[in-house]
């Protein structure tokens, strides 16, 4: 018997939408997964823009009104890739509509709103997903292991870092992302960065942050000077509930870096460094090796560390940033399917977004701030 059909909507045909589209695709290839996926239906924000989109992108149907695929019966999940200020209304829509959620990262543009969907999503039967396809990576996963079985020792520091360029000009367009009350380079940036750090080290108990605008004033879309006062760098000293110790940096006027998402991690007996622009190496040190053969040797992505072998048997062969969205997609479907927990769900979301709000109260307050008064 042929699989039951997992539909999906897509809002948002942008970067990431088309990310979603490609993610999908792959997943349905690449894995044996209790749904055969499929694509139904896209929206923007005119009908035009759908069309040109359903077209290019290969879909059957399409509208200029995401409120359709909340009311088509026949959708399962909604993919949210729209503007920030809109996950909110849409997100609520769908829970209601009894539709699981797929919502790009940051989960909203506030805590207040990030917690009502959060709450919405557990008083619900649907599942949820924030997309952090970063964290998908096998060798992420293998970081993980190395630092939390114990063999190199103690748990000491962590340093990270995400930082582009894209908004390094000063005559880059004043947008969404400059919106002062969710935008910015630690919401839009830092989000993911919080999310490794958590994901390899454990719980973050306290944060000193210190945001910083270094472009004051950007053209809107008529050409105008408008002010600008949500952050372009943002950089934060961490504690760790394990004792551990570390800083983050996000920073979205890195001029020349076009995707570095860099972690190093300090144990006892060794270290790891990681690099998202060579997303395919993970480099370790061991200090017990021979006096004379000590340094960092790089571990290569290969078919054991699953699910790489899914997409290439060969080793060295290099996963993509489009794969890591494939290995999200399959982990939400079998939440989906009863056969996996959630991997990043609304409630995940919501922590990365309470965190996001604390590094920003500790920087206007300038002083440590514990997470214990709005995480628990």
């Amino acid at each position: 018997m042929g699989k039951k059909e997992l539909n999906f909507g897509l809002i948002g045909t942008g970067f990431m939408g088309k990310t979603h589209v490609f993610g999908i695709s792959a997943a349905n290839r690449v894995f044996d997964l209790p749904y055969k996926l499929r694509l139904k239906k896209l929206a923007d924000i005119s009908e035009d823009l759908a069309s040109k989109a359903a077209l290019e992108l290969g879909v059957g149907e399409y509208s200029g009104n995401w409120q359709e695929l909340i009311q088509d019966e026949s959708i399962d999940v909604i993919n949210i890739t729209s503007p920030n200020s809109f996950h909110k209304e849409m997100a609520l829509a769908a829970i209601r509509a009894g539709k699981h959620v797929y919502c790009e990262k940051p989960l909203s543009i506030s805590v207040q709103d990030a917690k009502e969907m959060s709450d919405a999503s557990k008083s619900s039967r649907v599942m949820t997903q924030v997309g952090f396809n970063y964290i998908c990576n096998p060798l992420l996963l293998k970081a993980q292991q190395i630092i939390r079985n114990g063999d190199l020792g103690e748990i000491r520091g962590f340093r990270g870092i995400h930082a582009e360029d894209y908004m390094a000009s000063a005559d880059s367009q004043f947008s969404w992302r400059h919106d002062p009350v969710g935008g910015g380079a630690l919401a839009d940036l830092g989000s993911h960065i919080i999310a490794t750090a958590e994901f390899l080290i454990g719980p973050i108990s306290e944060v000193l942050g210190n945001c910083v605008t270094s472009v004051h004033q950007r053209p809107n879309f008529s050409g105008e000077m408008e002010n600008v006062f949500t952050d372009d760098v943002t950089r934060a000293f961490l504690k760790f509930e394990n004792g551990a110790s570390g800083s983050i940096e996000a920073n979205w006027i890195a001029m020349g870096r076009k995707m570095q998402h860099d972690f190093e991690v300090f144990v006892s007996k060794g270290a790891l460094f990681f690099s998202q622009e060579r997303l395919n190496e993970l480099l370790f040190y061991k200090n017990d090796d021979p006096e004379g053969e000590k340094g960092f040797k790089t571990i290569v992505s290969s078919p054991e560390h699953e699910p790489y072998g899914r997409f290439c048997v060969a080793p060295g062969h290099q996963l993509g940033f489009g794969d890591l969205k494939a290995i999200e997609v399959k982990g939400f479907v079998e939440a989906i399917a009863g056969i996996g927990a959630e991997p990043f769900n609304f409630e995940a979301g919501l922590r990365v977004q309470s965190l996001v709000d604390l590094i920003k109260k500790s920087s206007g307050e300038t002083q440590w701030l514990t997470t214990e008064t709005i995480l628990r």
